[in-house]
């Protein structure tokens, strides 16, 4: 509908403008949406319907859940999540982990106490068939006493593990100022693992012992640390180290019990085995010395049928100290003597009580 205004200019300045049809103020009936409604509602029946198959699903899956399952939702409402910063109040205390019971490497008591008839030299002492753990002889076998260079079994032990065979190892400088006795390393020269273990178990080398145990745990110290709790893991209560060569007396300690169970469980390496039994070896080594020859201590490899380890030591606070083994017939035997003016015949009788026995039996 068409509104024209034909006032003129005097009507704008005061008059009235000319009279208007009432046909023009008549209402205006409102434009009808139901064709826009329809629309809109096909559009939105699709989104509908998703919700009404979605709402559907979860019902049924809330009506068949498992017990369990809704016992571990109910678990789960209880604890707080794993963003929360403060503490869960409903979870259960955590138990302190226990630690592995020691080993138990021997057993007593001795089978054999009353005979053996010739006295020994050595302050103590003890006899153990080493495929069974059984003690068949003991002389104060727990009585603590500094071991020497027997020390040697254990950082051998350690270092086996830690370290390749053939790994390249350069010498430390600390290295070079150990006491006596010294193979003659030099710092920063650069030395295969394995003669380095041949020098210390054989020619029995405190430079070799201390250098293994550096490149084994980084400092000496640290090494220590992994001795005396391999030490309390393999059940030996009354030993402690306080090097790992045995050059030091002082606060290094063992008893012929805890020696006897530590070399019955390191003559399962059989790296070991071959080291220890090994009566003597040219190794090559770097200019100018062309090679270098290890005679092993221990006599007792040449002296005593079926002899096949272990280690020698010394010191005057110690005495003469002897860790043995022999095998006869499939039977293997351990046999410690430490503080013995004759350790090498000590040795002897104790070896050939245990071998004496087992033939009988």
């Amino acid at each position: 509908m068409r509104l024209r205004f034909l006032a003129s200019r005097a009507d704008w300045r005061g008059a009235y403008p000319r009279a208007v049809s009432l046909d023009v103020l008549a209402p205006v009936e409102p434009r009808r949406r139901r064709k826009r409604y329809r629309y809109r509602l096909r559009r939105l029946a699709p989104l509908w319907a998703a919700v009404l198959v979605a709402f559907l699903a979860g019902a049924w899956a809330g009506a068949h859940r498992s017990p369990r399952s809704a016992r571990t939702a109910a678990a789960g409402e209880l604890s707080a999540p794993a963003s929360s910063p403060g503490p869960v109040r409903n979870a259960a205390p955590r138990r302190a982990a226990r630690p592995a019971p020691p080993l138990r490497l021997l057993q007593g008591p001795p089978l054999l106490a009353h005979r053996l008839h010739a006295r020994l030299a050595a302050k103590a002492a003890i006899l153990v068939d080493a495929d069974s753990g059984r003690v068949l002889f003991a002389l104060h076998p727990h009585q603590r006493r500094p071991i020497a260079s027997t020390t040697k079994i254990m950082t051998a032990l350690l270092a086996l593990r830690s370290l390749g065979w053939r790994q390249v190892i350069t010498v430390d400088r600390a290295v070079t100022r150990v006491p006596l006795v010294r193979e003659g390393l030099h710092a920063g020269e650069r030395v295969p693992a394995w003669k380095l273990f041949y020098a210390m178990l054989l020619y029995s080398g405190n430079d070799d012992a201390l250098q293994l145990a550096i490149a084994s745990a980084g400092s000496k110290q640290a090494f220590l640390a992994r001795m005396n709790e391999e030490a309390r893991r393999l059940g030996m209560r009354d030993t402690h180290y306080t090097t790992p060569s045995g050059v030091v007396d002082e606060g290094n300690y063992s008893t012929a019990w805890d020696l006897a169970a530590l070399t019955r469980y390191a003559l399962r390496n059989p790296t070991f085995r071959t080291i220890v039994r090994t009566k003597r070896i040219r190794v090559p080594w770097a200019a100018p010395i062309s090679s270098k020859i290890y005679v092993n201590n221990n006599a007792l490899l040449r002296m005593y049928p079926g002899a096949n380890g272990v280690k020698t030591g010394y010191t005057h606070k110690a005495g003469w100290c002897l860790v043995s083994s022999a095998t006869r017939r499939g039977r293997t035997l351990i046999a410690v003597v430490l503080d013995s003016g004759d350790m090498y015949n000590d040795a002897r009788k104790l070896l050939d009580l245990g071998f004496r026995s087992l033939s009988l039996s």
